[in-house]
């Protein structure tokens, strides 16, 4: 198994720490960046949304791979060798791994969303995504998302491939600090889901799980502050999306 990792970067953040960390896993890779920068290992692309540098970064993996990871530059990968492990004795198509947040809201929802993911990969990660290269081909171009990690996990499961949730690796990242903030994310990434779910069609157990969220999310008030934020942030991408939001960079979202 031949890997090749495609970074992707809004602006020169957390860039030098990331390219780093790979230098020191000893991976080949490419950053995908929307600021210009005098490194061959950076390529610049006008940030246009993530499916969009997906798309384009596709095209600059190298013939001889057959392993792609699909990686953000604001993240500190845990165990990564692990994920390979997995991939490869699984015979998976594609695998996600786990996301780690030491502060803020995000964490208590992840505790509640991961249940769910163990049995049913509702909703991709893409802090980090394994998947063979022929699978990503095949489901290439994106169209323009918001929740293209979710994309890329409905068209694998379209397609009837094994999809891994890996706990063993894991992504540590930053999110919302704030429960305001909480529901401007999650409002986008509802949105996105959303959005995807229009593009494809996973399974009916996943379709009926969206159709049912909205009427669902209320349950999620006994949580206090949180839960509000949570509620209020699903059920605005929820309609968001009803009001035509198709477009694939998060600020485009409608904000009221």
């Amino acid at each position: 198994m031949k890997e090749f990792f495609l970074v992707f970067a809004r602006d020169k953040k957390y860039l030098a720490e990331k390219m780093e960390e790979l230098s020191n896993l000893r991976v080949p890779f490419l950053v995908i960046c929307g600021e210009r920068l005098n490194d061959p290992r950076v390529v610049y692309r006008e940030a246009k949304g993530k499916y969009d540098a997906i798309n384009f970064g596709a095209k600059l993996i190298p013939k001889d791979v057959n392993t792609v990871i699909l990686n953000d530059v604001d993240t500190k990968i845990h165990n990564f060798r692990k994920s390979l492990q997995t991939f490869e004795r699984e015979r998976a198509s594609l695998l996600f791994g786990k996301v780690m947040v030491k502060e803020g809201p995000q964490g208590l929802f992840y505790l509640f969303q991961d249940k769910l993911r163990r049995r049913f990969p509702i909703a991709g990660e893409g802090e980090l995504l394994v998947i063979k290269r022929k699978v990503l081909e095949r489901i290439l171009p994106l169209e323009p998302c918001k929740g293209e990690d979710t994309l890329i996990l409905f068209r694998v499961l379209e397609q009837k491939n094994k999809v891994i949730f890996c706990e063993d690796c894991y992504c540590e990242t930053e999110r919302t600090k704030t429960e305001k903030n909480e529901e401007i994310y999650k409002r986008k990434t509802v949105a996105g889901i959303y959005q995807a779910l229009s593009y494809t069609d996973p399974s009916p157990t996943i379709r009926l799980f969206y159709i049912l969220l909205p009427f669902l999310s209320p349950t999620l008030l006994v949580l206090g502050r949180k839960g509000y934020y949570w509620t209020r942030g699903i059920l605005l991408g929820f309609l968001d999306y009803l009001r035509g939001d198709r477009s694939g960079t998060w600020e485009t979202t409608y904000m009221r």
